[in-house]
């Protein structure tokens, strides 16, 4: 299967939806891009890393994990975007130490975050860009004006899916623990905590 390089174009922050966030990855060689919806605290990670003048007072979870690898010589060589399951995308971090090499199974947004500290390549699969990507088909301005508002129509799509749990004491047990699962499985940890939360309520 064809990789892809690909570089991070920025972050966009949804007009509508509190605490929503696109990450915009573009296509090195074309004019494809591949959003992907990441959390708050990534986005501000990864911001940090595209913004070389801004140093926190302390370091934060990828800067402790860059520097506990380089002092133990292990480092990130590159990552891969391999999978996109029901709007979930997964990566792994090639990583080195003494010449060999291991892969690690991480969250696209933390392996991104890693990647930017490391000045590492990011790739994906053609199959993936061809699956979740898109182009802008117009130019000149009105391509910018038609990128943004698709990123923003995305970003809020993915948002109102994400929230759209209803009232969960309608909800059968059996039912809650599938929702569980499935919110755990598309790492929304947040919703995931409410159903965990009712469920616990139901056994007290």
């Amino acid at each position: 299967m064809k990789l892809i390089q690909m570089s991070v174009r920025g972050i966009s922050y949804s007009e509508t939806q509190t605490g929503a966030y696109a990450l915009i990855l573009s296509e090195e060689k074309g004019d494809r891009k591949l959003p992907i919806i990441i959390g708050g605290f990534e986005a501000q990670s990864i911001a940090i890393a595209l913004e070389q003048e801004v140093k926190p007072s302390r370091p934060l979870t990828h800067d402790l994990f860059k520097s506990f690898g380089e002092r133990f010589e292990i480092y990130v060589k590159q990552v891969i975007i391999h999978k996109l399951v029901d709007g979930v995308f997964y990566a792994s971090l090639i990583c080195e130490r003494d010449k060999i090499e291991e892969i690690i199974d991480s969250r696209t947004s933390d392996a991104i975050a890693l990647a930017l500290r490391y000045k590492a390549p990011i790739y994906t699969f053609d199959s993936i860009l061809k699956k979740a990507g898109f182009t802008a088909a117009v130019s000149g301005e009105s391509k910018k004006l038609s990128e943004d508002n698709w990123i923003q129509n995305f970003v809020k799509e993915q948002s109102n899916q994400n929230e759209e749990l209803g009232d969960l004491k309608k909800i059968s047990i059996a039912k809650l623990k599938s929702l569980l699962a499935k919110l755990v499985s598309q790492e929304n940890y947040e919703n995931a905590a409410r159903v965990r939360d009712e469920l616990s309520k139901r056994k007290s």
